[in-house]
């Protein structure tokens, strides 16, 4: 008599459901920002899993990884972006839990939330900033890419979900979010609305220089900007640097310039008091930071320590570097 043969189940990897989750968070009516900010998340926690040796299947995920993850953020980013993995992640594992997707409980439930480090964020200083150039300064596509992305960060202290988005289409002018001969990038808003964040002349050309060498890559067909060193992927197998990835690397290049606690949020910190400080107008930085309302603006007011109105417009703050 011949058996049949046992069915092997295979728990779905998490890059697997995310489509099924955009699906639901669509359908719950979740702004573009945020299903965006769930969905790195993921994507952030799967690259942790999968660069460490460690199981990225939805059942084979376990408390003491997602702790993994948490303290590795807080290290090189903040723990306010590990205290946002860590909300995004329990809505993530409550809809697989949910949905009959994971056996047994989230792991989630029993991570401690991140406690979130309220100390002011001190600026880079143009010394600190010239030597994170320099330790990018070579003509690998990589070195180009990361001073692409320090000048842009230094121009205009674009939200790392933003500058992880950014698609780029050498033929499709709306697939397209790089803007160079008007000095700009195009960002979309949490809420679909778009605004144009300045690009110096520096970061302009650091960013033609990083297109130059990315078309000779493998993977030059993805629609995202930035290209990752290794194999991460994002949703529909599309080569992509993920906002995580841009953390790591910055704490990376700060560990090689000799400059503790390098972030994305400094550089965005660094650009609005510097801003203020050479006398620039707060409406305007408003139009810098992509903020809709001047709470942001006047809280930079605050603790700049501004000078005298500036004569002349202001230069981008990478120029001088």
């Amino acid at each position: 008599m011949v058996r049949p043969r046992r069915q092997v189940t295979v728990s779905p990897t998490l890059l697997d459901l995310l489509p099924s989750w955009e699906l639901s968070l669509r359908a719950g009516h979740k702004s573009p920002g945020t299903i965006r900010s769930y969905l790195d998340s993921v994507r952030g926690l799967s690259a942790f899993l999968i660069d460490g040796g460690m199981r990225a299947e939805v059942d084979g995920v376990r408390a003491e990884e997602i702790r993994g993850f948490l303290a590795r953020t807080a290290e090189v980013s903040s723990a306010g972006n590990a205290h946002k993995h860590f909300r995004n992640l329990r809505v993530f594992f409550g809809w697989l839990v949910a949905e009959g997707e994971r056996a047994g409980d989230s792991p989630v439930a029993a991570v401690e939330a991140p406690k979130v480090d309220r100390k002011p964020v001190r600026p880079l200083t143009e010394q600190e900033l010239a030597r994170l150039l320099a330790v990018c300064a070579g003509d690998s596509w990589i070195d180009r890419r990361d001073t692409a992305i320090m000048r842009i960060l230094m121009d205009n202290g674009m939200r790392v979900s933003a500058l992880a988005g950014l698609r780029y289409s050498a033929s499709d002018p709306e697939a397209n979010d790089v803007w160079l001969g008007r000095h700009v990038l195009r960002i979309v808003l949490g809420d679909g609305e778009v605004y144009l964040a300045p690009l110096g002349r520096k970061s302009a050309a650091a960013v033609d220089r990083y297109l130059r060498a990315r078309t000779r890559l493998k993977h030059a067909s993805s629609p995202w900007l930035w290209l990752p060193e290794r194999g991460v992927t994002a949703h529909g197998g599309d080569r992509r640097l993920t906002a995580t990835g841009i953390q790591q690397m910055l704490h990376r290049r700060g560990e090689e310039a000799g400059i503790p606690g390098v972030f994305p949020h400094r550089f965005r910190h660094t650009m609005a008091s510097g801003y203020l400080r050479e006398g620039g107008d707060p409406l305007e930085l408003m139009r810098v930071g992509g903020w809709k309302t001047p709470v942001m603006a006047r809280h930079y007011a605050d603790i700049a320590e501004t000078g005298p109105p500036a004569e002349q417009a202001r230069l981008s703050p990478g120029d001088r570097i």
